[in-house]
C-alpha cells in the first residue's frame, strides 16, 4: 500500500500529473466551491485536491486507506485508516471527498457504508473515478488505470445499494495521458472541446451524491386487517 501511494505521489509530481491535478481541481472547485466552516474527510490520494478548502474549512483531513489486516494511525490532518472501519463518531464530516479510493477498494460497499456513517443527514459525497468508457482507465502507467473503473450507470447502482443519490455528474481529463509538452500546453482547449464534441468520453467521473436518509426506513403502506364480528 505505501508503494501505491508512492506511485500516486511520483505521479502528481510529474509534469504530465501536475496538469491532470490542475484541470481534475479545477472541476471539483466548480462543484464545491465554498466549503467555508465545514469538516471535510478526504479518503484515497487526496492531497492534491483537499487544498482548495484547507482556508476555508474547519477541519480538513486527508485519509489513506488500507487493507483491513493493516493497523490505522491517526494523525492531526493526515492519517492512515482502516477502509472497512473509519474511526470517526457519527454525522462526523459534511463533506467527504474519494479520489484512488473506490476502484481501488477491497469492498466498495462497506467503505461507503462507514462514509454513510460519518456524514452528517445533509452531507455530500464526491466520488472521483475513472470512467470505464474513457482512455485513462485503459492505460496501467496512470493511477486511474488502477482497480475497477465503472461508467454512471454502475456507480450509480452501487451508491443506491449504499443509501446515496446522485445529485450532479461531471466529466474531466479528456486530455489524453501523453506527457508531451506542446498536447498539455493545450490542456484547457482540450477539455472544452473533449466536453463538447465527447461528452460521455471523459478520463474521469466527478459524481456528487447526497445521504438517502428517508431510504432507511420504508414507509410502507397500510396494513389491512380483517376483523370478526360475532353475528347479534
Amino acid at each position: 500500500m505505501r508503494d501505491e501511494f508512492r506511485d500516486l505521489s511520483d505521479f502528481y509530481a510529474s509534469r504530465g500529473g501536475r496538469v491532470a491535478a490542475r484541470l481534475l481541481r479545477r472541476r471539483i472547485g466548480m462543484i464545491w466551491p465554498d466549503l467555508t466552516r465545514q469538516r471535510v474527510l478526504g479518503l484515497g490520494h487526496t492531497q492534491p485536491f483537499l487544498s482548495l478548502w484547507q482556508r476555508q474549512a474547519t477541519l480538513c483531513i486527508a485519509g489513506e486507506g488500507r487493507p483491513v489486516s493493516q493497523p490505522a494511525l491517526l494523525a492531526s490532518c493526515s492519517c492512515v485508516l482502516r477502509e472497512d472501519s473509519l474511526p470517526f463518531p457519527d454525522l462526523s464530516f459534511d463533506r467527504v471527498l474519494l479520489s484512488h479510493a473506490l476502484e481501488t477498494s477491497l469492498n466498495a460497499p462497506r467503505l461507503l457504508r462507514n462514509v454513510w456513517r460519518v456524514l452528517k443527514d445533509d452531507g455530500r459525497l464526491l466520488i472521483v473515478m475513472p470512467n470505464r468508457r474513457g482512455i485513462w482507465a485503459h492505460l496501467e502507467r496512470t493511477p486511474f488505470g488502477q482497480g475497477a473503473p465503472a461508467t454512471r450507470r454502475q456507480i450509480d447502482r452501487l451508491l443506491a445499494g449504499q443509501l446515496f443519490r446522485i445529485e450532479r455528474t461531471e466529466g474531466a481529463l479528456w486530455l489524453p495521458p501523453a506527457d508531451l509538452r506542446p498536447l498539455l500546453r493545450m490542456g484547457d482547449l482540450v477539455e472544452r472541446t473533449g466536453a463538447r464534441l465527447a461528452p460521455q468520453l471523459p478520463g474521469v467521473l466527478l459524481i456528487e451524491a447526497v445521504k438517502d436518509v428517508y431510504g432507511v426506513v420504508p414507509a410502507g403502506k397500510p396494513v389491512r386487517r380483517r376483523v370478526m364480528v360475532p353475528a347479534g
